[in-house]
């Protein structure tokens, strides 16, 4: 059995750029759990919580829940479920789940592969990032599902699959001209730029193109909340700020609930800025809730005159 390819091969719901992470954020944390208790089981009742934030925190704004990729995942032959009754899941209901004492674990030659080859778990670990999460984000899922991130850099296999253009970066921030396109931040150590990221608006792993029109220079603050669905791309090109964002201190407000409004600084003459699709696709799958007005505090209704 080929676990990469298998694992590459998830069956999960889509249409039209819709994100649907539900099964790889059940795997990874499967997998951090087999790393820590190679034979324990994954009781629904006890990591329902721990599964629904995970969904909240890293899965697409519209609400869901853990029960879906609990029970649908026995189908891409990686994960198996039994209840209290035998082998076999109760179904996608949340009730069956609970009532049934629903239990999960890696499908057993899953298990007896991982205990093989200790570094597959590595392997697979990358591959679930690579193909559903952006960069900036991966030490920090690492950290939430319980995997040691040095798991997740080692290298994978050649694989037949999408490369990401090198260029990227370098293009992205000389059409910007190396500052933020949220804040202005243009920091250097001589000649290099520190703290500048070229940011995908719509992501690598939903076919967004590395291209300077699917690009921002951003900051490592405001790349990460860009990621995080805590800022967004409005009509006028004008910068989203999240009502879900909660933040009291003046660095919250002047690097964060500020920024409501504000243009985004685009790239330089002749260089055209993110594309409209691309903005659109961002503002429906990442940025969180509906935007603060215009000098709206954190944590109320209120504007600041």
């Amino acid at each position: 059995m080929d676990w990469l390819e298998q694992v590459g091969k998830l069956r999960q719901w889509a249409r039209g750029g819709v994100r649907a992470p539900h099964k790889p954020l059940l795997l990874l944390y499967a997998l951090g759990r087999f790393q820590q208790d190679a034979e324990g089981g994954l009781r629904y009742t006890a990591v329902e919580a721990d599964l629904q934030r995970l969904l909240t925190e890293y899965g697409p704004p519209n609400r869901t829940t853990p029960a879906y990729p609990f029970h649908h995942l026995t189908a891409d032959g990686v994960w198996e479920v039994r209840t209290d009754r035998g082998a076999g899941s109760p179904g996608s209901g949340v009730r069956d789940l609970r009532e049934t004492g629903a239990t999960g674990r890696l499908a057993p030659d899953l298990r007896a592969a991982l205990r093989r080859d200790p570094r597959l778990l590595g392997r697979i670990t990358r591959l679930l990032l690579d193909l559903h999460f952006p960069p900036s984000l991966h030490g920090e899922l690492c950290e939430a599902v319980g995997l040691e991130p040095e798991w997740a850099r080692t290298g994978l296999p050649p694989a037949a699959r999408r490369r990401r253009d090198p260029r990227m970066r370098e293009l992205v921030l000389t059409a910007y001209e190396y500052r933020c396109a949220f804040c202005g931040y243009d920091g250097r150590i001589g000649a290099m730029p520190v703290g500048l990221e070229a940011a995908h608006v719509r992501w690598w792993a939903f076919d967004g193109p590395d291209e300077v029109e699917n690009g921002l220079c951003l900051c490592s603050l405001h790349h990460k909340l860009f990621d995080r669905g805590v800022l967004g791309i409005g009509d006028g090109r004008r910068i989203l700020v999240s009502q879900r964002f909660a933040g009291h201190s003046p660095a919250a407000r002047d690097h964060v609930t500020a920024l409501a409004g504000h243009r985004v600084i685009g790239p330089r003459p002749g260089i055209r800025p993110v594309a409209d699709a691309h903005r659109d696709w961002h503002t429906r799958q990442v940025f969180r809730g509906e935007p603060r007005l215009p000098g709206q505090r954190a944590g109320d209704g209120t504007r600041v005159s």
